[in-house]
Parts: structure tokens; C-alpha cells; sequence
């Protein structure tokens, strides 16, 4: 190996680089941002029923199944009110386009800044970032569209990125933010309990989801004071019809199998099933099976096992991953939660380099056909399979050089 050669393949390889490669990368993608907003057209979906609505809001409009726009009612926690009430100000009541795109476009860029400080603090490979910034769909999703998934996903990697950094109480109070921006963040909360009872136990992993309710309690209060049940039915609605349509992620299986009861409760099951043999490698940083563990939680044992920072990222993008996998329908915008988690649960699932590439290339392929096809959505199902059970297979907190699911400095005493 030549001394370029090898210079080459230590920048792409030694996670050392990336404390310049990640500013350089932000940097490039801030320009990307703006070729995109200045060169490709927005695209109406959204942005004006959004605008519509929390107009309603101002007006003094409380009760929740009246708040209504051109493509339907609100649909979303009390967060996502207050957020687009700020944007439906500062852009002129939601006239001033140009000025939206840019806010997103900040907010975008905020959101990789976190992204990239995560992947530092697990010391992941310099070859996975360049995956950060090339998703075309990504973008699409915050400057050309505004949808309000692209600012549940800045606090869901504001919340990882505080959990790592040891500050649970921040952590959690921020994910319930972004809770009440989109109910989609629900799917970290398998996560959030293991990496939460491993630091306080069972009673204190109660307390602190009491304290995660305080958030949605009081920004619903104007809401719930009006119709509780109101506002409980719309914003996290659990019934919701699902349209064949616009699914990402089912549609080759076909439109009865899609809109069947037995298909919806068969996704639940698996739902459910992957988390329990997924419990069986979040309990190793205890040393003990999951049943073992659950026993002497429920004795009040207190764990205080400080885990390390591979485990709690790989803990939560495991769990947003099989939560998708299981969706009984994917949008487009979910996209923003999955983008950024991609490389990372490839990488943590051994894949080669190549493989890396060619998987998310397959990924961002399939979320850019419009409308998904038999193909595309069968694509979008196997990339996620791939994520799931090649991170579980590759064992999810197994010993990697000692114990990478466990800070070794306080291992020892925690036992």
C-alpha cells in the first residue's frame, strides 16, 4: 500500500478525521441547502392547511375537532401548534415562502450538526458521513415541503445526543417535545425504558415518565380545558384509516391484504415479537437473562449501570427502526426519522463498506418513487429488514473488545 493510498484509506477509516471532516461536511451541505431552495421548485402539500389551522388557533378556536383546513383537520399533538404559530408569524402568515424555506433549511443544517456530534461520540467510521448529506428525499422533506417531521427528528437526535452526553432528565423532557410535535417519536419508548431503568430503576424510570408527561400536559391544557377527549382523539389518534395510496412501504402486498384487520393485527404481533427477542440483548448489560433482570427490577433493584454511548444510540435507532419495519403505513416524511439513522445501524450491523453504499442507495432509491411501486415498497420493506436483524445478529450490546454496552470505568462497581 502506497503512502497516498494509505492516507486515503486512514481518512476514510480513523474516526480522528471526522473533527474536521464534520465541519466540512455541514459546510457543504449548508451550500447544498441553498442551491436547493434557490433552484428547485416548492411543492404545495401541506404548509397551507398548517397555516389555516393555527390561524383558527389565533383566532381563540380551543376545541380541537374544529380545527380544520383545506386537506383536514389537525391531526397533531398541541407542539406542532405552537411550533407553526411561531413560522405562521415570522413568514408573514405562511406567505412569505422564500423566508419558510430558509428556517428550514436552519433547521436541517441544526439537526446534521447533532447528527454528526452523535456519530462522533460513538466514534463512527469517516466513510459513513458523506450518507449524512446526500439524501435527496431528505431535503425534499424540509426545505420543499415544511412537513413538521423534519422538527420532531431535531429533538429526537437532541434527546440521543443528551442521553449520551449523561443528562437523562434533559434527554427525556426534550423527546417529549418532539412527542408533541409528532406522536412518531412513540416508537423510541422501548428504548428510552431499558436505557431508563438501568440508570434509576423501576421506580425511577416511573418518575421520570411522569416527568415526560409534564410537557404534554401543559402545552394540551388550553385544549384539554376546552374537550380533553377531543383533543386526546385527534392529536394522538390510534384509529386512524390508513390510505393505500400513499403507503411507502406495503403496497406489494395489495390493497386487501394492506386493508385487512388480520394484516394490522399480524404487524402488531411482529411488533411486539421483535421487541421481546430484542430484550433479550438489552438486558446483557446487566450480566444477567431478561427474566432474571425483570425479576429483581421488580424487587426494587436499582441497577446504576452507566451504559455506554454505542449502546444507548444503537438502543434507540434499533427501536425507531423496528418500529417502522412493523408501520402499518409509511409516508414519505417519515423519511426524516430514518434518513440520518440508516448508515449508522448498517455500520453497527458489520456490513461492508460496499455493502453500506449499495443498501442505502437501494433506501433513498425506493423513498424517491412517486407513487411507490410493487418494487420500490418491497425495497423499502428488505432495507429495513437488513437494519433490524443484521444489528440484532451482529449482537446488539455482545462484547466488542470488552464490554462496549457498558462504560468500563464504573462496570465494576455497579455490580
Amino acid at each position: 500500500m502506497g503512502p497516498w493510498t494509505r492516507f486515503i484509506y486512514n481518512v476514510l477509516t480513523q474516526p480522528r478525521h471526522t473533527q474536521w471532516i464534520g465541519p466540512l461536511l455541514i459546510l457543504g451541505d449548508a451550500a447544498l441547502c441553498a442551491l436547493v431552495v434557490w433552484k428547485i421548485s416548492y411543492t404545495e402539500i401541506d404548509w397551507t392547511t398548517y397555516m389555516q389551522q393555527v390561524k383558527l388557533f389565533i383566532d381563540g378556536e380551543r376545541n380541537y375537532p374544529s380545527i380544520q383546513g383545506s386537506t383536514g383537520p389537525l391531526v397533531y399533538p398541541a407542539g406542532h401548534v405552537y411550533v407553526y404559530t411561531l413560522l405562521y408569524h415570522l413568514t408573514d402568515q405562511g406567505r412569505d415562502i422564500l423566508l419558510g424555506q430558509i428556517i428550514f433549511a436552519g433547521i436541517y443544517l441544526a439537526t446534521l450538526a447533532i447528527v454528526v456530534a452523535c456519530y462522533r461520540q460513538v466514534l463512527a467510521p469517516p466513510y459513513l458521513f458523506p450518507l449524512l448529506a446526500l439524501s435527496k428525499r431528505l431535503h425534499s422533506i424540509y426545505m420543499l415541503r415544511m412537513f413538521n417531521d423534519g422538527i420532531a427528528a431535531f429533538f429526537m437526535w437532541a434527546a440521543i445526543y443528551l442521553w449520551m452526553k449523561r443528562k437523562p432528565l434533559a434527554g427525556v423532557m426534550v423527546w417529549s417535545l418532539g412527542v408533541s410535535v409528532k406522536m412518531t417519536l412513540v416508537l423510541l419508548v422501548p428504548a428510552i425504558a431499558v436505557i431508563t431503568v438501568y440508570d434509576s430503576g423501576l421506580t425511577g424510570g416511573l418518575a421520570q415518565a411522569i416527568v415526560a408527561f409534564q410537557p404534554q400536559m401543559l402545552l394540551a391544557k388550553p385544549f384539554t380545558r376546552k374537550d380533553a377527549i377531543g383533543y386526546l382523539t385527534r392529536s394522538f389518534e390510534l384509529t386512524r384509516k390508513f390510505m393505500f395510496k400513499w403507503t411507502v412501504n406495503w403496497r406489494f402486498v395489495g390493497e386487501e391484504t394492506f386493508l385487512s384487520k388480520e394484516f394490522s393485527l399480524g404487524l402488531l404481533a411482529l411488533h411486539v415479537s421483535l421487541l421481546g427477542i430484542f430484550s433479550t440483548v438489552w438486558s446483557k448489560p446487566s450480566n444477567m437473562n431478561v427474566f432474571n433482570f425483570a425479576q429483581r427490577l421488580l424487587r426494587g433493584w436499582k441497577p446504576r449501570i452507566i451504559l455506554s454511548k454505542t449502546f444507548i444510540m444503537q438502543a434507540m435507532l434499533s427501536s425507531l427502526a423496528i418500529g417502522m419495519l412493523c408501520a402499518r403505513s409509511l409516508h414519505y416524511q417519515f423519511f426524516a426519522y430514518l434518513a440520518w439513522a440508516t448508515p449508522y445501524l448498517l455500520w453497527q450491523a458489520n456490513f461492508h463498506p460496499i455493502l453500506i453504499y449499495v443498501i442505502w442507495a437501494v433506501q433513498e432509491w425506493a423513498w424517491n418513487v412517486y407513487p411507490s411501486t410493487n418494487i420500490s415498497s418491497a425495497a423499502v420493506v428488505v432495507s429495513l429488514t437488513l437494519q433490524v436483524f443484521g444489528v440484532f445478529i451482529s449482537g446488539l450490546g455482545e462484547v466488542d473488545n470488552g464490554r462496549r454496552n457498558v462504560d468500563d470505568r464504573t462496570y465494576g462497581r455497579s455490580q
